[in-house]
């Protein structure tokens, strides 16, 4: 790489936690004062915050402002901050394919169940406030899924007509475009999780969709190895590859295991039952040393956020752990060059002496 182009290294902050999977009945939490406490207490410094549960932020009362104002506070009084605003609901069931109507209807509100059109309106007024909060809290970032219009048409058998896909992603960019200008505005980004079930879920689709959107600059990545490991794909080439689009970042393990009865796609099994399985921080396969080394050459500044998902370890352990596992991986880049002390700044003569251009 020339000069001109040399890589800025940044350090990465965190830890962060993604709260979506603490919130529950003892011995887990259903209050934000309840949750920042609990993740304060493991060492956190920042929270992803859900907006599908009103218990920790009620997306209803968003719309004048005063509710953040109140989610500010009671972070900042354990210490905390926001790393991002997630909205993955709302996301997916902006673009639902009618064969998932059923099963997502349990993703959203009461109100808007068994009307698709009342949910996809929903969705969007919800990724709106969203977009407003991230901005208030100053996190300026929303996690997110794309939603699936094509999924169920992922394998090539029957093969496809010709014109499909691109009508589901150009649909798709009509729908997220006025969300990602409404981003711009804001001064926030749309973080996409690459994820099976979205029509966006690799780089492949990731590429498709900003050709859609005409390369929104508010179109970013929220990078999760573990959906990448899964795919099996090379996650620390798609660093090199797409380290500018990467805007959020997951800490979540997964491991493959090859089976003589199961593949890929898991033979409709539990996630015990499965060859590639979730797992907490370093109980898996990931290679996280190595991420959080190229996240840091690539200069990632953003938060190093744990999402706990993991078929065999309870979520305390894992967040106890998971802490601790991100706070050893972080890399603190150097002040100065080590070789500082060896390098010199000669002038044109002496460079042209070193090659042998004068004598």
């Amino acid at each position: 790489m020339l000069p001109g182009n040399a890589l800025r290294p940044a350090t990465i902050k965190g830890p962060a936690l993604f709260v979506a999977q603490f919130i529950g009945p003892p011995p887990l939490f259903d209050t934000l004062p309840a949750l920042a406490a609990f993740a304060a207490g493991q060492g956190f410094k920042a929270l992803q915050l859900p907006i599908h549960d009103p218990r920790i932020v009620d997306a209803g009362r968003l719309d004048d402002g005063g509710h953040g104002v109140e989610i500010a506070a009671i972070l900042a009084a354990a210490g905390l901050t926001t790393s991002e605003v997630a909205a993955h609901r709302a996301g997916q069931l902006l673009a639902v394919h009618p064969a998932y109507d059923d099963i997502v209807d349990a993703l959203a509100p009461a109100a808007v169940r068994g009307d698709p059109a009342a949910r996809q309106a929903r969705a969007e007024a919800d990724l709106r406030r969203a977009i407003a909060l991230a901005a208030q809290l100053g996190a300026n970032k929303v996690a997110t899924f794309s939603g699936g219009l094509a999924w169920p048409y992922w394998y090539l058998y029957p093969p496809l007509p010709p014109g499909l896909v691109d009508l589901a992603f150009a649909t798709l960019a009509r729908r997220w475009r006025p969300l990602l200008d409404a981003a711009d505005t804001a001064g926030v980004d749309l973080c996409f999780e690459l994820h099976p079930g979205q029509d966006v879920h690799d780089g492949a689709t990731f590429a498709r969709f900003l050709d859609a959107i005409d390369g929104h600059p508010r179109a970013k990545i929220l990078y999760d190895p573990s959906h990448l490991r899964l795919q099996h794909m090379d996650y620390l080439g798609f660093i090199d590859r797409w380290h500018e689009r990467i805007g959020a970042f997951h800490v979540k393990d997964a491991e493959f295991t090859p089976s003589a009865d199961r593949g890929v796609y898991g033979g409709y099994g539990d996630w015990l039952d499965r060859p590639g399985r979730f797992r907490s921080p370093g109980d898996g396969d990931i290679d996280f040393k190595s991420i959080f080394a190229r996240l840091t050459r690539h200069g990632y500044d953003g938060w190093a956020t744990l999402e706990w998902e993991c078929c065999l370890k309870n979520a305390l352990d894992g967040a106890a752990e998971g802490a601790r596992f991100i706070v050893d991986h972080i890399i603190r880049i150097a002040e100065r060059p080590f070789d500082a002390g060896m390098r010199t700044s000669p002038p044109t003569q002496v460079l042209e002496r070193m090659l042998g251009l004068k004598r």
